[in-house]
């Protein structure tokens, strides 16, 4: 991703970011896309639910 613009969902403003303007320990990502970051909560949630299920 060098030379693209990368996107970071905050945990602690609950906003997506277009730099690092957060501490990596408040963020989530960094995302190909805005739209990516928009959806951070949901895809972390999928991800849980799928590895709980192999469990």
């Amino acid at each position: 991703m060098d030379g693209e613009q990368r996107w970071w969902f905050c945990l602690k403003h609950n906003t997506v970011e277009s730099d690092e303007t957060c501490p990596g320990k408040d963020r989530l990502g960094p995302y190909p896309t805005r739209e990516a970051a928009e959806h951070a909560l949901e895809t972390v949630r999928k991800r849980n639910e799928e590895w709980d299920a192999q469990d």
